[in-house]
């Protein structure tokens, strides 16, 4: 699997441009998002490595600017965390999971992971990261997959501590399409189909 898309936030200015790929390695998601967040503009890149299975093993987020500030991770995909130096963080150990606050590409790691049936629910700890603050922490989310075709579904997605709950509309990969309040996917559309080879 090879894809490009494209978001939107629901209201302000911005835009993301994600590209994935998929091979015997694993997955590789690398994409470049710009935003506002409070009123200030950002200009954020982020790649995610993760296994077969969806696990996240790297994830390097960088802010763009005239100081630029970066924060690499990786993982054991078992819930060990550090740095690439070796050094351990205590912050988010015991996580699977990363979520950044900036895309909803990362809603795609535990719908896919998880592989969760209509009717089905899991709770989990993902490790968040704040944009553009790169602040880490721990947050309890909660998935129900309500509706599963070969071309897509919908979940609710629900994390308590943020008062967030929202019905996710997902494409046959577990994109997001539709993520309301929040982004809306501007290419491929619904009506569009990927390119030969996707």
């Amino acid at each position: 699997m090879e894809r490009d898309v494209m978001w939107v936030p629901w209201e302000g200015p911005g835009l993301e441009h994600l590209h994935l790929r998929q091979d015997a390695n694993g997955i590789l998601a690398d994409g470049i998002a710009i935003g506002l967040n409070s009123g200030r503009p950002f200009r954020l890149r982020y790649r995610i490595r993760c296994d077969a299975g969806w696990r996240a093993l790297e994830v390097t987020v960088g802010l763009l600017g005239p100081r630029e500030v970066e924060l690499a991770l990786v993982s054991d995909s078992q819930g060990r965390w550090g740095t690439p130096d070796g050094q351990g963080v205590s912050a988010i150990q015991g996580t699977v999971d990363v979520d950044l606050s900036a895309t909803p590409f990362t809603n795609t790691l535990p719908i896919r992971r998880l592989g969760l049936k209509p009717g089905q629910s899991a709770e989990l700890t993902v490790a968040y990261i704040s944009v553009p603050e790169l602040r880490l922490e721990t947050v309890r989310q909660r998935y129900t997959c309500l509706e599963a075709r070969p071309d897509g579904g919908r979940y609710r997605y629900e994390s308590p501590a943020r008062g967030l709950v929202a019905e996710l509309v997902v494409d046959r990969d577990g994109l997001v399409v539709d993520y309301p309040g929040r982004f809306r996917r501007v290419w491929p559309g619904l009506s569009e189909r990927p390119p030969s080879g996707e």
